[in-house]
């Protein structure tokens, strides 16, 4: 399957034509890996912007672990850093004291989808990176949320590319695409266009859309309807087998009422099995509350 729609893609590029159409509710199945569980559970997540927290990695370690965190989710790079891998020698130790207390890593790229070369590499060095213990991601990620490149069809080939090349390339290690909540393009219908759900979904283990309302959406009701909806839309759009961890925010922007409505929403939809707040230095103590209710509901 990945073979094949590789070569439409490259075909695609190629001709400067993209075959992207989504087909709601036909997502073929999601690639045969062992570790999909990887994008299970409470997880956190921490960006390139936010590497101070290297500084102290055993420390970082100790306190998701008795915030009960099964994975962190660390951004190596995005289309705009200046390396491939940013500050590579915290992030090894920051990974090395995570494992060492039982957590997983999953590591994420934002491609920009403007040079796919850059692209490409830099899904590769979060693929290959090693830690001083010799350690890797349990798991991988790319957030294909870039509406940089303005040529839609362009941009839909190279996330679809990108995510087939990685997932030829990653064997057993799992991989999510990372991506705006269905709703997001019902409210916005010039953002993406015919985004590709199903293609994606048969590329990877996970999808993780990033249920955003913290200051847009104000109240219950409102925050409620956003994700409800989201997630009703994204299990037809890729299918019942695929895993889906659902990601509320920005964390410090949703009020006790608001991080209820996310709660309850992930809980009355029932299909998400993961669940986090963006990111870890704007989580509040009602925040992390919030994940853990989830958490007690849905182990």
């Amino acid at each position: 399957m990945r073979l094949a729609l590789l070569a439409i893609v490259v075909a695609a590029l190629t001709a400067g034509i993209a075959v992207v159409e989504s087909t709601p509710g036909r997502a073929a199945p999601a690639r045969a890996t062992a570790g999909a569980d990887v994008f299970q559970g409470l997880g956190t997540w921490i960006d390139v912007y936010d590497t101070a927290v290297y500084a102290t990695p055993n420390a970082l370690a100790a306190r998701l672990a008795t915030r009960g965190v099964r994975t962190a989710w660390i951004e190596t790079a995005n289309d705009r850093s200046k390396t491939d891998v940013v500050d590579p020698a915290g992030l090894g130790r920051t990974v090395d004291a995570l494992h060492a207390r039982g957590i997983r890593v999953v590591g994420w790229y934002l491609p920009g989808h403007d040079n796919h070369a850059r692209d490409l590499r830099r899904a590769r060095a979060l693929l290959s990176f090693r830690t001083p213990q010799g350690g890797g991601f349990d798991g991988i990620a790319f957030d294909v949320e870039s509406l940089r490149n303005k040529n839609v069809r362009q941009r839909t080939a190279r996330a679809l590319d990108l995510l087939t090349r990685l997932g030829a390339e990653a064997g057993s290690t799992p991989v999510a695409a990372i991506t705006y909540p269905p709703r997001a393009f019902e409210r916005h219908l010039t953002w993406w266009p015919g985004f590709p759900w199903a293609q994606i979904a048969a590329q990877v283990d996970a999808v993780v859309p990033m249920l955003y309302t913290g200051g847009g959406f104000k109240g219950y009701d409102a925050t409620y309807g956003y994700v409800a909806r989201s997630l009703r839309l994204l299990r037809a759009a890729v299918g019942p087998d695929i895993a889906v961890h659902a990601a509320g925010g920005v964390a410090n922007r949703m009020t006790a009422d608001e991080l209820r409505a996310f709660d309850d929403a992930v809980l009355d939809d029932g299909t998400a099995t993961g669940w986090s707040l963006y990111d870890l230095q704007t989580t509040t103590p009602a925040g992390w509350a919030a994940m853990a209710r989830l958490a007690s509901s849905l182990g």
